[in-house]
């Protein structure tokens, strides 16, 4: 009797640590990817605000050489 209960409760025991460890393996994962998702995110906005500064300085500089142009002329 008391063999069965030591077993049982060792096997309860094994069973509480696995799933402990499926959750903390699940919540790991989790917290990577969506810091993954958040650092791509950051670059993908870093690149199109660095993109969309370098777009309009751009053409904000050809409009002043189209402008000084058209005055010297």
């Amino acid at each position: 009797m008391i063999m069965i209960i030591t077993l049982t409760t060792i096997i309860i025991i094994v069973i509480i640590i696995i799933i402990i460890i499926i959750v903390v393996v699940v919540v790991v994962v989790v917290v990577v990817v969506v810091l993954v998702v958040v650092v791509v995110l950051v670059v993908v906005v870093v690149v199109v605000v660095v993109v969309v500064v370098v777009v309009v300085v751009v053409v904000v500089v050809v409009v002043i050489i189209i402008i000084i142009i058209i005055i010297r002329k």
